[in-house]
Parts: C-alpha cells; sequence; structure tokens
C-alpha cells in the first residue's frame, strides 16, 4: 500500500504531501490547478520519461519521494533487496530527482539505482489508468490479460502447464536452427579437417622427424666424398704407404729424442710427455676415421626413400605448418574438432527425436487453455455488460470472442500465450454490430469499459494500487454516482487513488484532497489540503455550482455524502 507521496517543486506545486488511506483517496480541484500532478508523479517513480519542463519554473530540480508498504508484495521487495535498497519493517522508499537542464537519478530504498529498475519494483506496486492509459486496453496482449485474469484456477493451471513446455520447445528450436543455419560451412569445415587429418595419418610423422631426415639426407648424398675424405686422413695420420712417413711415426720418433734427454732438464721432460700425448690422440683418432671410413655406405635406395620422405613432410608444412610441430599441433587440436562436427548429425536427430514429445504437450495444453478461455468468456462478457449498462451505457453490448490466431498451420499459431486471438468487441447503439473497441469507442465510453473491467477483475490481479486519472471523463448524472460507487467497490479489494471533476464520485471517498492554486499576480502556486467533512462539502458544491457559497449546492453536496454514508463507503 502506498503510503504517503510528497511533491517538490513539480509543475505548479510548490511543495506538497499526500497521505493515502487504504481505501478510496480522491484528489480534486479547479482546472488548471494541478491536481494531475499526482499522476504525473508516479509517471516518475514508474520509471517514466524524465522531462525537465516539470521542474517548477525558478527552481533546480524535482524531487518525488513515496513512501511504500511492501510487506505483502514479495515481488517488489525481492526485485528491491536485489538491487541493493534497505526495508525498514516492510516500507519502502523511492524517489526520483529531475534537474532544471533535463537530468534524473532514480533511487530505492536509499541506493541509486537506474530508472528501468524502479520501474520494474513500482510495475508491481501501482496500476494507473489515464488518458493515455486506457488505450492499452485495445492491445490484443492486454484483453487476452483481462480474460485470463477472470478466468481465475481453470486458465492458471493451463498457463501453468503450457508455458514450460513452450519454452521447451523453443529452447530445442533454437538449437536446431543454430545447427542447422550453420549446416553449410559445417560440411564445409568436416570435408577439410576429414582431408587433412588422413593426409598427416597416411604420413605418420613424429616429432624431430624433419630434423633427422635433413642430417641423413646429407650423409647420403655425400657419401663417396666423406669415404675418400676419411681414408686420406686416416692414411695422412697412420700412413698405409711404408714409403712416406706417417703423422704418427714422425711424433713417435719425436717422443723418443726428447725421451732420451728427459734426465738432464725438466722443461724437456714436459715436453716429452705432451708429445707421448699427441701420440696417443693420433692414434685414437686414426683408429676412428678407418672405423668412419669402413662405416660410410653408399645406398641410393635409402637416399631415394629420404628425398621422398623429406618432401612428404614438406607438402605437408606447407598446407598445415609452416613447421612440421605446427602440423601436429594442428592435427592435435582438429581431431576433437573433428569428432564434435561429426556428432552434431547425432545431435540433430536426437533435437528431433526429444521435439515430438514436446510438442504433442505443447498442442495438449493449448488446447486445454483454449477451452478454459472459451469456458470463461461469456461469463466476462455478461458481468462487463451489466457494469457498463450502469455507466451511461445502457443499450451497450459486450462481447469477448477466443479465436485462433492467425497462421499457416496449427503449429505456427503456438506462441507463448497460447494459440489464441482474445478480442473485447463493443455495440454501443441498440441494433448496431459489434466492433472492436478501438472503432467502437470514444475515449469516455473505453475509459467506463476499463472501469467496468477493473470492477469486474477486481480482486483477481496482484498489483495492490490502482490510480485512475479523469476515468470519468464524459460522464455526468446518475452514471456518476455509479463511477463513484464502482470505485467504492473496488476500494474494498485494492488501495484506490482517483483524480476526478465529479462531486458524485468525490462523495465515495474515504479521504478527499483538494488541490488549491493561488496567484500573487506574478507567480502562480498550487498546494495540496485535506478535507474535513465541512471542507468537502464546500468542495463539492464547488464542483456541483461552479461557484462560491451557493446553498443549493451545498445541500446537494451534504446529499450526495450522506448517500455515501449510507451506502457504506465513508
Amino acid at each position: 500500500m502506498w503510503e504517503e507521496i510528497r511533491l517538490e517543486a513539480l509543475g505548479v506545486i510548490d511543495e506538497a504531501t499526500l497521505e493515502f488511506c487504504p481505501g478510496l483517496t480522491v484528489i480534486t480541484g479547479e482546472t488548471g490547478a494541478g491536481k494531475t500532478m499526482v499522476v504525473t508523479a508516479l509517471g516518475l517513480l514508474r520509471g517514466g520519461r524524465a522531462d525537465a519542463g516539470l521542474v517548477r519554473h525558478g527552481s533546480a530540480r524535482t524531487r518525488v519521494q513515496a513512501r511504500v508498504d511492501v510487506a505483502d508484495v514479495p515481488a517488489a521487495a525481492d526485485l528491491a533487496d536485489a538491487a541493493g535498497a534497505e526495508l525498514d519493517d516492510g516500507v519502502l522508499i523511492l524517489a526520483r530527482t529531475v534537474t532544471a537542464d533535463g537530468r534524473s537519478r532514480a533511487f530505492l530504498g536509499g541506493a541509486a539505482v537506474p530508472a528501468s529498475t524502479i520501474a520494474a519494483v513500482s510495475s508491481s506496486l501501482v496500476t494507473v489508468h489515464g488518458q493515455s492509459d486506457q488505450h492499452r486496453l485495445l492491445r490484443p496482449a492486454a484483453q487476452r490479460a483481462a480474460l485470463d485474469r477472470y478466468g481465475g484456477e481453470p486458465v492458471s493451471l493451463a498457463l501453468a502447464r503450457y508455458r514450460p513446455a513452450y519454452e521447451r520447445l523453443q529452447g530445442i528450436d533454437a538449437a536446431l536452427d543454430n545447427l542447422l543455419a550453420s549446416e553449410q560451412e559445417r560440411m564445409r569445415e568436416l570435408d577439410v579437417l576429414r582431408f587433412g587429418l588422413s593426409e598427416v595419418s597416411a604420413v605418420e610423422p613424429f616429432a624431430d622427424e624433419d630434423d633427422l631426415l635433413r642430417a641423413e639426407h646429407d650423409r647420403l648424398a655425400h657419401a663417396d666424398a666423406l669415404r675418400e675424405a676419411a681414408t686420406l686422413a686416416h692414411d695422412g695420420l697412420a700412413g698405409n704407404d711404408s714409403e712416406l712417413p706417417d703423422a704418427h711415426a714422425v711424433v713417435v720418433s719425436a717422443h723418443r729424442l726428447l725421451a732420451a734427454q728427459r734426465g738432464h732438464d725438466p722443461a724437456v721432460a714436459e715436453l716429452a710427455d705432451r708429445v707421448a700425448e699427441v701420440a696417443v690422440l693420433l692414434a685414437d683418432v686414426a683408429a676412428d676415421l678407418a672405423g668412419y671410413a669402413t662405416g660410410i655406405e653408399v645406398d641410393p635406395r635409402r637416399l631415394a626413400w629420404v628425398q621422398q620422405r623429406r618432401a612428404q613432410l614438406a607438402a605437408l608444412s606447407r598446407t598445415y605448418g609452416p613447421t612440421l610441430a605446427e602440423v601436429l599441433d594442428w592435427a592435435k587440436r582438429s581431431a576433437p574438432r573433428l569428432s564434435e562436427l561429426e556428432a552434431a548429425d547425432s545431435r540433430i536427430a536426437e533435437l528431433r527425436t526429444e521435439r515430438a514429445p514436446v510438442l504433442e504437450e505443447l498442442r495438449s495444453a493449448s488446447v486445454q487453455l483454449s477451452a478454459a478461455r472459451r469456458g470463461c468468456a461469456t461469463g466476462l462478457a455478461e458481468r462487463v455488460r451489466d457494469e457498463v449498462s450502469c455507466l451511461a451505457m445502457p443499450h451497450a453490448r459486450f462481447e469477448v470472442v477466443v479465436r485462433a490466431a492467425p497462421g499457416l498451420d496449427p503449429e505456427s499459431r503456438l506462441g507463448p500465450d497460447g494459440a489464441d486471438e482474445v478480442e473485447l468487441l463493443l455495440a454501443v447503439n441498440p441494433g448496431g454490430p459489434t466492433r472492436a473497441l478501438a472503432k467502437a469507442a470514444s475515449g469516455g465510453e473505453l475509459s467506463r469499459v476499463m472501469l467496468a473491467l477493473e470492477v469486474v477483475l477486481a480482486g483477481t490481479g496482484s498489483v495492490p494500487t490502482l490510480v485512475f486519472d479523469e476515468v470519468d471523463a464524459g460522464v455526468g448524472g446518475k452514471a456518476a454516482v455509479e463511477v463513484g460507487r464502482r470505485l467504492a467497490r473496488l476500494a474494498r479489494t485494492a488501495q484506490v487513488v482517483a483524480v476526478t471533476h465529479l462531486p458524485q464520485v468525490a462523495a465515495f471517498a474515504q479521504r478527499h484532497y483538494r488541490v488549491v492554486k493561488s496567484d500573487d499576480g506574478s507567480v502562480t502556486t498550487s498546494g495540496v489540503q485535506v478535507l474535513d467533512t465541512d471542507g468537502r462539502v464546500h468542495e463539492m458544491s464547488r464542483m456541483l455550482a461552479g461557484l462560491e457559497g451557493s446553498t443549493t449546492a451545498e445541500a446537494h453536496a451534504r446529499e450526495l455524502l450522506a448517500m455515501a454514508t449510507a451506502e457504506g463507503t465513508v
């Protein structure tokens, strides 16, 4: 329940505080006094567009603040808590500021939040019916929602079965669409991966194989030169020709000469030892050269195989490389990707198999939902017709039509709220055909239909507060009294706030505010006054007669108040 709204520098209102009661609160005032500013303030608290034109002339900013008890509205309390708001014994503070240059800030329980957040919270706290808001009743979704509210448990149970099935089907279709939309690209990638992995698998390369083959190729390609060099080097060291001294023999001879004199000088002894080491090293190298020369093999067939193998590795590197290490890495990464792409075919089959029973469940739930809606459509039409007949529309005929939604086939008609199209039809004049509300109802008639619907649906909605901004436009006399009665009836199950220009409506209020305009010659200011019984009589007589101090109007005003009191609404 909304407990209080404070306005600062909003339009013509300098400063005002309104405290709301649990029942019906009405706001009246002369034309141009600013009584609709309360609705404007609610618009800001509902996340409406921040307009610098709302800031009172000469003020730096406007501020709107409300205190709302959300203890019985868990949806709002949860949203506020998620936004970081603080609650005081279940009471939430909502605030919005707009500066003269159009900048806006929103606050929820002391925390600064985006306007969209405060809008989400307030949407579960209040519904506003105004000259512009009433047109939402013309939307098919709003008309379907009204019927669903009236349908009660049979419709809600059918929706509770239908919507989860619809969401599952949407998820399956989205997955299928994603797989099938990329089918051509997937097939291209499959071909590339299959061909590439088959090429790599056919060659079967291993790490560092290219380096090893390069070394073997060089050895095989130069085998003759290598063997000849090793043989000549061996001959030069070990000597195979007895006529020529070899290096080893020369070194041995040098060692002998030095060894013979080593006892005469330590330096010669050291040199003799070093020459002996050279002789041993020469013998070892000569032996290794002999072994190397013997081991060198000229193998043209092996050389041809190595060349062919290196060509295969080079081809892989050009396509998947540029190095053999990168080829092997590509193959490692591509194998699981190939498995994933090949699994898509089986996934498509699985999804199609999974889709069939979900679609069947959805169709069954759709039939149940349509039957529930058709079952309550006549009842809603009759009750609304009874209500509007008392609102200066005695000959009105009202119908609620439930038909299949447009679509080429039954499945295409399945939407998030079923396969039905709900339309409210109205005929104002006797004998005329019923037509869509947008074509059959004027602005005032649409307001009365909307009020009639709210009366019929009273207690079925979850929003605790209803605000009506001049919903009685175009109504007078007996019909105005009936509007007041219906607002009072709504106030038994919800908090109702009404901005009105009709005394017949004001008479049914539990709390009555008057917006008063004053003008000092240069600045126009409006204030808000809560009225006692005498004040109400005075204000209602002004509304009746259009002038102050009319004895007849005052008597009429007291009569209206007495009537409302007798009916137990005041």
